[in-house]
């Protein structure tokens, strides 16, 4: 398996996600890349309980710029891409947009390192992972 130039997760807009000026509140739009990234990593064969259990390893956020530009609302139905930009020894950059139709909300630049599960610092990304997150297919 090997990933694809891009991963396109759908996401409804709950009521729960809205601000009282019924858009959704800003730090919403990053539960939505998370949980993108996480479905990526999935479709990938990396679970999150996996790699922590079996590898020893997790990701975590190291830095994010987003660029808010158009809000969405109660029951929108959104669209979050996620494309591999750049796979380092322990650096993950991915870039993510969330759409409604072809209108582009919020797009965000975010690095993800890879930590020791126990000792909660960088070590390599598994081989294994490599294998299949080839950032060849993402130039």
């Amino acid at each position: 398996m090997s990933a694809s130039r891009e991963f396109h997760w759908p996401i409804r807009v709950y009521y729960e996600d809205t601000d009282s000026g019924g858009v959704v509140y800003h730090a919403n739009y990053l539960k939505f890349m998370e949980r993108a990234r996480t479905e990526f990593l999935r479709s990938q064969g990396f679970g999150q309980a996996e790699l922590r259990d079996d590898l020893g390893v997790l990701f975590v956020v190291r830095g994010l710029a987003l660029k808010y530009r158009r809000p969405a609302r109660f029951d929108d139905a959104l669209q979050v891409v996620t494309r591999l930009v750049e796979l380092g020894r322990s650096l993950i950059k991915f870039e993510q947009l969330i759409y409604r139709d072809d209108e582009l909300l919020v797009d965000a630049a975010i690095e993800v390192v890879c930590i020791d599960a126990e000792k909660f610092t960088p070590v390599a990304i598994p081989v294994i992972m490599r294998n299949v997150i080839n950032p060849t297919e993402f130039e």
